[in-house]
């Protein structure tokens, strides 16, 4: 059963004339999973997600740190859901900065370096950034790895974003909560429902307004005024959400 204060947040929302649904993916929609490659979205988020597409003035958009390809073969959701990648620096319609891939080039050969011979130390590139995941490591290997590449951070000109075991170093200046801004002016929309399991979702908590809501999975200090623990619930409350909507439609 969702919140009673999420419930009455999510009616108020369904109201609204023009509705933009948000979500993370991994730890929101998937479950974390220690193989990034297995992450799979639970059906009945993506059939929610979907059926709310199908609704007039209404919009859904997944915005994650995944690589926008990536993210666009693991979800399985419709074309007609907006997809972002790379905490925002990747939109379906192309990148809106340029990019210096050089110097991601010396980025990624040093993260390499810093990966090779700490077991479960992985690197991740993108097509704008590269990132560090320590996750399957074991916690000596894993402080090592990130110190080091925090003080090789000191020679590039980039943007650091740290999310649950994970460094990502982006050669675009960029995150979640403005990719959010812009899907909000592109579709019109009067207001936003946003959900979120990682540090890197404050970005869009914060810059939330009046009428919106945000909606924190788990545990763990946040600017969102509603949480639920689990993706089960919200997958729940994407459902709830769908049909209160559906009501007014």
């Amino acid at each position: 059963m969702l919140p009673a204060d999420l419930q009455r947040a999510l009616d108020a929302a369904a109201r609204t004339s023009r509705l933009l649904v948000a979500s993370d993916f991994d730890g929101t929609l998937a479950p974390i999973v220690n193989n990034p490659a297995d992450a799979r979205p639970l059906p009945a988020a993506v059939a929610a997600l979907t059926e709310l597409t199908e609704l007039p003035d209404t919009e859904v958009g997944l915005v994650s740190g995944r690589a926008l390809a990536v993210l666009r073969e693991l979800s399985g959701v419709p074309p007609s859901v907006h997809l972002v990648g790379s905490h925002g620096a990747e939109f379906d319609s192309g990148f809106g900065s340029y990019i210096d891939r050089e110097l991601l080039e010396r980025i990624i050969t040093e993260l390499e370096r810093i990966a090779r011979g700490r077991a479960g130390v992985t690197v991740e590139t993108k097509p704008a950034s590269a990132a560090l995941h320590v996750r399957n490591a074991r916690p000596p290997d894993a402080e090592a790895a990130l110190k080091a590449a925090r003080e090789a951070a000191a020679n590039w000109d980039v943007h650091v974003t740290e999310g649950k075991a994970v460094l990502e170093f982006a050669v675009v200046s960029t995150d979640k909560g403005e990719a959010v801004e812009i899907l909000r002016e592109q579709t019109r929309a009067t207001a936003v429902v946003f959900v979120g399991d990682d540090v890197t979702d404050e970005n869009v908590f914060r810059r939330l307004r009046r009428g919106d809501v945000g909606v924190k999975v788990g545990a763990g200090e946040t600017a969102a005024r509603y949480r639920v623990q689990t993706v089960d619930d919200v997958a729940e409350a994407l459902r709830f959400l769908l049909d209160e909507r559906r009501k007014r439609r």
